[in-house]
């Protein structure tokens, strides 16, 4: 294998020069014979030019040239032609493996995309399973400039199995900026995950460090690769923790141009209420368990309420009695169906209806479907539906739930004892849903209560992000959005952070709607350095004492020191200690203790940002909250006072998880600054 730097003979290095300058200018005329068509001739009416346009500017902003990301970062020569007999003397072909395909002016790839059936084997082959590949070369890149190139050749007995160093470099290289791609880095037991089915769920254990998130989005782009026309109709969406997270991520699909995968916290699916107010952890928990599903559908269907009186349709000079004991069978009939509430009520008058065209033509006439239809928006028979099963508003239902005592004792009779019944009640009566401070526990109960009367609208394919920290019913309220898909269900157990956190993923997956999912687990750590990891490590037996800690593969252990202190003045010359150095810096600090920070790197004169804002060359320092910490990374973090991290927390499982997260997001280096005490489970 040649080292990742300038051959002796610049010939090779100038010839992958030249292959790249010619497929950027390939890419540009891609993109201008997008540009020049012309549809003004093409289209039937105005409706179809207005969608063909749209689907001509999507496609001009995926053939974007990125100056300063590589158009292509390896090459595969195969020892015989892909699909073809491995027949002595058969030649073999070579292609450049990149971010998206790229073809000539005669249509021949000069580089193919990195989900493409031909570039698998630039993740998986190896000196034990070459997969034909006689070469395997990576490139390096300095801004958008090739300037190096490496070789594997995986054919060759004589060759030993070495580390890539162009990829070591890769996965180490400092980050600035949002979260980028890992397409020139994707390792075998990523690659497996990510190629993976649409028809089924995959969920992903894996710890700091481990790649879990970059798993799941270039999950989703290889679907859409693989199952473009099917995705399309259904729709995808990535789900995130908070915006800030949201905003970190959101350049990786369109960087590998995607860019019509919609993003979206939980707190957004179920936006149906202003979202004001907030509830006592205990409340919350009450509100995020599953039995609340069960106290919702007994209170819905509370409404439905048997016929007593019989349904008389007058018609003309006839008149037309359904007796009570036939509505009544009408009506249990429904309710065995086990339909959604909506769906039943829309039934019902087209039942009644049915059963006095029975009685007509009993009596010799030949009603049509237009008589059943006139029928069931008789007046007799609108007044027995409204009676018999009444329309149910859900936000109105919640708050009865919540602020009538009986109303809520009657439905939860056996599922919540009087403790768990007096946590969720409102203390004061409130007049109306716009009125109501409702929290983001109470808007998911809301959405729980609106699919039980119409059914939630299902997606293709869902990517759910920091899974470990959902309640019961915020699964449930995602696994609606996904019935009919598959979903990928990313996390860590050990970074559950919220009193409702999940404690295993079967749970988990059972709420999601989605038990049969295969699981599986990443342990090979390729963001967080071996010394910070290990210390890191100290707290699972803690928190999670089943998990396997993650093992660094990185190289370079990282820079990381624990240093006792006395004043904010420290903290802040920490962070400019870590300033000098190349990349992102992170503070991260319990959420009490970021005004007084916030105040001494001000009278510093360092300038910083919130969680989210991105960095840039100038501003390369983020004050981040503990409690915003979780998905982020920065290449040097300074951590203020693990004490009052854990303090910060409800109780101390809690806020030893919310430390092992905060502890976690460095990529290069870590300070750990304290004046108090450490918590003893780091000793």
């Amino acid at each position: 294998m040649s080292t990742p730097s300038v051959p002796t003979s610049p010939d090779p290095l100038v010839r992958e020069q030249s292959h790249l300058t010619a497929s950027r200018a390939a890419l540009r005329a891609m993109r201008e014979d997008v540009e020049n068509l012309d549809i003004r001739d093409v289209t039937a009416n105005w409706v179809n030019a207005e969608v063909l346009s749209r689907q001509i500017e999507d496609r001009i902003k995926a053939l974007a040239d990125l100056s300063h990301t590589p158009l292509f970062f390896g090459r595969l020569d195969y020892l015989h032609a892909p699909g073809a007999e491995q027949a002595e003397g058969a030649e073999g072909e070579s292609f450049y493996i990149g971010r998206r395909h790229v073809h000539d002016a005669d249509g021949d790839p000069m580089v193919i995309d990195w989900r493409a059936p031909v570039s698998q084997p630039f993740y998986r082959a190896s000196k034990k399973d070459p997969m034909d590949v006689a070469l395997r070369r990576r490139f390096g890149y300095t801004g958008g400039d090739l300037t190096a190139y490496e070789d594997e050749r995986l054919s060759d007995p004589a060759e030993a199995a070495t580390t890539s160093k162009l990829l070591q470099q890769e996965i180490e290289r400092p980050r600035v900026g949002p979260m980028r791609d890992i397409v020139a880095t994707i390792q075998p037991e990523q690659d497996e995950i990510v190629r993976s089915g649409l028809s089924g769920t995959v969920c992903v254990q894996g710890g700091p460090g481990t790649g879990k998130t970059a798993v799941g989005l270039h999950r989703v782009a290889y679907l859409l690769y693989a199952h473009r026309e099917r995705l399309a109709r259904t729709g995808t969406l990535v789900i995130g923790p908070n915006a800030s997270f949201l905003h970190y991520i959101e350049q990786v699909l369109p960087a590998l141009g995607e860019l019509e995968v919609k993003q979206a916290t939980v707190d957004d699916l179920v936006a149906q209420v202003e979202v004001r107010g907030s509830d006592t952890a205990s409340a919350a928990v009450v509100k995020g368990d599953a039995r609340m599903a069960e106290v919702l559908r007994r209170a819905v269907h509370a409404h439905v309420t048997l016929p007593t009186e019989p349904v008389v349709v007058v018609r003309g000079s006839r008149r037309w009695r359904v007796p009570a004991y036939e509505l009544e069978e009408i009506v249990r009939q429904l309710k065995d169906r086990d339909i959604r509430y909506g769906a039943a009520r829309e039934a019902l008058p087209q039942r009644i209806a049915h059963a006095v065209l029975v009685q007509m033509e009993r009596a010799g006439e030949a009603p049509d479907d237009r008589v059943q239809d006139s029928v069931a928006r008789n007046s007799a028979v609108k007044a027995a539906v409204k009676a018999i099963w009444p329309p149910v508003d859900p936000a109105k239902l919640v708050l009865r739930l919540l602020t009538d005592t009986d109303f809520l004792a009657e439905h939860a009779d056996g599922i919540l004892d009087e403790d768990e019944q007096k946590e969720i009640l409102w203390a004061k009566p409130v007049r109306s849903v716009k009125s109501a401070r409702w929290s983001p526990a109470d808007a998911v109960l809301i959405d729980e209560a609106s699919d039980l009367v119409q059914r939630t609208h299902s997606l293709g394919h869902v990517v759910l992000d920091e899974a470990q920290d959902l309640s019961p019913m915020q699964y449930r309220a995602v696994g609606r959005r996904c019935t009919t898909g598959s979903a990928t269900v990313l996390g860590d157990l050990a970074q559950g952070t919220t009193p409702w956190a999940t404690r295993s993923w079967q749970e988990a997956l059972t709420h999601l709607g989605k038990s049969d999912a295969v699981v599986e687990e990443l342990t090979a750590g390729f963001r967080v350095p071996t010394d910070v990891i290990a210390y890191a490590s100290r707290l699972l037996p803690h928190i999670a004492p089943g998990l396997a800690p993650v093992a660094s593969v990185r190289e370079n252990p990282g820079f990381f020191e624990v240093r006792a202190i006395e004043a904010d003045r420290e903290v802040v010359a920490a962070c400019e200690e870590l300033l000098k150095q190349e990349g992102s810096i992170g503070l991260i600090a319990a959420d009490a203790r970021i005004p007084a920070l916030a105040e001494a790197l001000a009278a510093a004169g360092i300038g910083h940002l919130g969680p989210g804002e991105e960095t840039t060359r100038e501003t390369r320092l983020t004050l981040v909250p503990a409690s915003l910490a979780k998905g982020l990374e920065y290449d040097y973090v300074v951590l203020d006072e693990p004490r009052a991290v854990v303090d910060g927390e409800p109780d101390e499982r809690t806020g030893l998880r919310r430390l092992y997260v905060s502890l976690t997001r460095a990529v290069s280096g870590l300070i750990v600054t304290h004046a108090a005490p450490l918590p003893p489970q780091l000793d």
